[in-house]
């Protein structure tokens, strides 16, 4: 591999035509971003290891979606019931990951921001129940527990997690 100078790189092509941020910078965003999202693999294994996991999962999608498949163990709360109802079914001192349909949905988005307007410590889980399911999690649809392989697009196939 050839390594060039920044100037000369960010002309030659237009990954680099706008300059990464500088490390400080760089290290605020990502870190500000892990502190409002949550990967699939992440919540997978808190929610199967011993003990409480510190945090509770919010399926943000209409009752019909949820009856589809849903993270066994998840609250059920519609995004726009989050206003009336979650001050009764949620504990403001435990933080909240919520979770809708998949990337191409801002369901869980909305959700935790309905949840944070209200005073309470949230994050989203990125990929959503979509990606849940491609991982190979277990899930419980209105007939009972489901899981499928997993793709092995998304996730490894022959190892516990993917070591990142």
């Amino acid at each position: 591999m050839v390594m060039t100078s920044l100037s000369t790189a960010t002309a030659a092509h237009p990954v680099l035509r706008v300059p990464p941020a500088s490390p400080a910078a760089a290290a605020a965003y990502f870190g500000a971003s892990l502190a409002f999202h949550a990967d699939v693999s992440d919540v997978a294994a808190a929610l199967a290891a011993d003990g409480d996991p510190g945090f509770v999962v919010l399926d943000s999608r209409s009752t019909a979606s949820w009856d589809q498949g849903h993270i066994p163990g998840a609250v059920h709360l519609p995004t726009a019931l989050i206003p009336e109802q979650a001050a009764a079914l949620l504990d403001p001192a435990v933080p909240v990951v919520t979770y809708c349909w998949g990337p191409g949905c801002n369901g869980a988005t909305r959700a935790a921001l309905a949840l944070a307007q209200l005073g309470f410590h949230v994050k989203e889980m990125l990929g959503g129940f979509e990606y849940w399911v491609r991982d190979g999690f277990a899930y419980e649809t209105w007939e009972g527990g489901e899981r499928r392989a997993a793709d092995p697009l998304t996730a490894p196939v022959d190892a516990a997690d993917c070591g990142c």
